[in-house]
């Protein structure tokens, strides 16, 4: 799959009108290579979301541009997957009937759905649940299902608003893990929204910090963690560095959202200088 790169130029996205207009970005410019994974974190209500909104075609940005392989983006498209917070399945269909729905609404002959459907409920381990309804599941598997049912229409970009927040500490580790997997072995561009520092910093290529609301671009960095990363990297001392500075970015922006002064040891202001100084420099 060597297709899926993203642009944003000047993007302002903005809801409502009048004095009660809410502007969620402002000014957002950021390219994505294909087949790259980005993570973005940022404050609670800097537009992270919205972004994901954009990119998906469901909310239009009043100005700049926005293209996926150069074309404009007008609307949804099956070359876009999301994968929301919750796996928002039908109830009342089985695990392989919510799977192959893309397909089916798209026309594909039932041979080839039959064929992609048993190929990705291996690939996220629930081939013998395909005949459970999601009511039989756990949220761990809810949610694999929700992959399972974007993977299988094997889109160029696939978007990703903080998918596994609801799920406890083991299973949101092994969810990582298989997101990890099969963006390897598809090699989608991928989007992943979190407000999980350890989380951006293990599954990106590069992490994209946003200000405060309205959402502007404040860092964007490489994490030049070796692949395929394993658990070890979360407790090596570059993993730690690159946590540490999230840290301090995204809680900068937090505290002014909060209108609190941020206020950090002087080393450390220091530390995040030349940090954000680097950040400008890989963005070029």
């Amino acid at each position: 799959m060597s297709r899926g790169a993203i642009e944003l130029q000047d993007v302002n996205l903005t809801f409502g009108t009048g004095r009660h207009a809410v502007t969620a970005l402002e000014n957002l410019s950021l390219s994505l290579r294909p087949g790259e994974f980005l993570s973005i974190l940022g404050p609670s209500g800097c537009g992270k979301s919205s972004l994901i909104s954009a990119i998906a075609g469901f909310q239009a940005p009043q100005a700049g541009r926005l293209r996926v392989d150069g074309e404009e983006v007008s609307g949804p498209g099956s070359d876009r997957g999301v994968v929301f917070q919750q796996p928002t399945l039908f109830p009342w269909k089985t695990v392989r009937q919510n799977v192959e729905f893309g397909l089916k609404f798209r026309g594909v002959a039932k041979s080839e759905r039959v064929e992609a459907v048993n190929d990705i409920l291996h690939k996220v381990g629930l081939s013998e649940f395909s005949r459970h309804y999601p009511a039989q599941l756990s949220g761990g598997m809810q949610q694999r299902v929700g992959l399972a049912r974007v993977l299988v229409n094997r889109p160029r970009v696939m978007l990703m608003d903080e998918p596994f927040s609801a799920l406890d500490a083991q299973t949101r580790l092994m969810m990582q893990e298989l997101l990890l997997e099969v963006w390897a072995e598809y090699g989608m561009t991928v989007i992943f929204v979190t407000h999980d520092i350890d989380e951006a910093v293990y599954l990106g290529s590069r992490v994209a910090v946003l200000t405060r609301r309205p959402g502007r671009l404040k860092a964007l960095f490489d994490v030049e963690l070796p692949r395929p990363r394993t658990v070890d990297v979360l407790v090596s001392g570059e993993f730690m560095k690159l946590k540490r500075n999230c840290l301090a970015l995204v809680r900068e922006e937090t505290l002014g959202a909060l209108g609190r002064d941020f206020k950090p040891k002087q080393a450390a202001q220091a530390y995040r200088d030349v940090f954000l100084a680097e950040s400008a420099d890989a963005a070029v």
